[in-house]
């Protein structure tokens, strides 16, 4: 008997087999498939899907054969990767030297033909075989080997499939962490800021009127502007940790919601501005959902429809709908509109489509990049309708 030679790169053939991470996983039906047909078309009664380690050759699929691993010096497939290119045969081990006296040819399972197609990666590297074997000596046609060499193939496109699926898995798995950190170090950064902001802002103010008095223009100008500044940050705050802890509102269950005291509840929210009409549309009296989801995203968008308008009386109209899966709502106003050029961006955390709302102040681009965030976590969808000049009209999607 001669025992196979090392395969010349055998370090890296090794670490990619290993990438796969397929040894000892448990049978797999589609494998098993493989191996039941590549028997049927040669004509043989074992047929195995041989992976190649240091030590071994260990079967992922052993169809005729109870055992699930040898070893790699008995091992014909360790002769067959090291030929790469070709389909490996040997008609009749009893009359070749490397196999005569081979324990697998003198003792069970009584190896007498073998051919195996070697299993390449997309490095190049054969990590074992697809063969066929018999107890007596045999010859394949063309076809055979052709069609033996094609469900090899097929042996690698799982093996591919597998490897693939478990590199997005990971990849997916490493980008929830990385958000997850980034969501904390928002709401630490943002938690942490707040209190001081409060401050300044509240200092600022009081200074402004107890000393406003004292200061010349200038100086009651640079007050203002602490002024602006402080309450801005303070809004970019209350955004970040409105965004952050998003996620912890759909831990909330879900409870029946009607819908007339949804709509006073929000449009007392707004009493406020004596400029404003909010109606609601709808043929339900109620719906199943989530409360403080609801709450976040209607209160979001009517805010936003508020602080946009350029009309004397804002009008507003919440809409609601079901089918058999979904609740669908929208939130329809009389503004400005929104140009198509911003329909999309609008939802990204940070961007803005207006420089400055109708009270002069800016946007920070987090209060509909929260509402995405809450929708799509609710199993929906959110998109905006509108031309410039006619109002816009956000619709979304709640499953039920």
């Amino acid at each position: 008997m001669i025992e196979p030679k090392t395969y010349i790169k055998e370090k890296e053939r090794l670490k990619d087999l290993d990438s796969y991470s397929i040894l000892d996983t448990l049978e797999e039906k589609d494998y098993d498939n493989l191996t039941t047909l590549a028997a049927e078309i040669c004509g043989t009664p074992i047929s195995l899907i041989s992976l190649i380690d240091n030590k071994r050759q260990w079967f992922k699929s052993h169809h005729g054969l109870e055992a699930t691993e040898t070893p790699k010096q008995f091992a014909f497939c360790a002769h067959a990767i090291n030929d790469k290119d070709n389909v490996f045969i040997v008609q009749d081990a009893r009359l070749d030297d490397r196999f005569h006296d081979n324990p697998l040819v003198t003792g069970d399972p009584y190896v007498i033909f073998y051919a195996g197609v070697p299993l390449i990666s997309d490095d190049n590297f054969p990590l074992g075989t697809l063969c066929v074997i018999d107890h007596i000596p045999k010859l394949l046609s063309k076809s055979q080997i052709r069609s033996l060499t094609a469900l090899a193939n097929q042996v690698m496109n799982l093996l591919k499939l597998r490897k693939n699926k478990r590199l997005l898995e990971k990849s997916l798995s490493t980008l929830k962490e990385k958000n997850q950190e980034l969501e904390r170090f928002a709401f630490v950064a943002a938690h942490d800021l707040k209190s001081p902001l409060i401050g300044i802002s509240g200092m600022s103010k009081l200074l402004a009127e107890e000393y406003g008095s004292k200061f010349d223009n200038d100086g009651r100008e640079m007050l203002e502007l602490i002024i602006g500044s402080s309450d801005k940050l303070k809004g970019l705050v209350d955004g970040l940790l409105a965004y952050s802890t998003s996620e912890s509102v759909m831990n909330e269950n879900k409870s029946w919601i009607n819908l007339i005291a949804l709509k006073n509840e929000i449009n007392s929210l707004f009493s406020f501005n004596n400029d404003l009409l909010i109606t609601l549309n709808t043929l339900l009296k109620r719906i199943f959902a989530n409360r403080t989801a609801i709450d976040q995203i209607l209160i979001n968008l009517v805010a936003n429809a508020i602080k946009y308008n350029d009309k004397d009386l804002t009008v507003i109209e919440i809409g609601v709908m079901e089918d058999d899966d979904f609740y669908t709502m929208y939130v329809q106003d009389n503004g400005p509109g929104i140009e198509a050029k911003y329909q999309d961006k609008i939802f990204t955390i940070f961007e803005i489509a207006a420089d400055r709302d109708k009270f002069g102040k800016t946007g920070n681009g987090i209060g509909l990049a929260t509402v995405k965030k809450i929708v799509g976590r609710s199993g929906g969808t959110i998109r905006v309708e509108s031309e410039p000049g006619d109002g816009a009209r956000f619709i979304f999607t709640i499953e039920k």
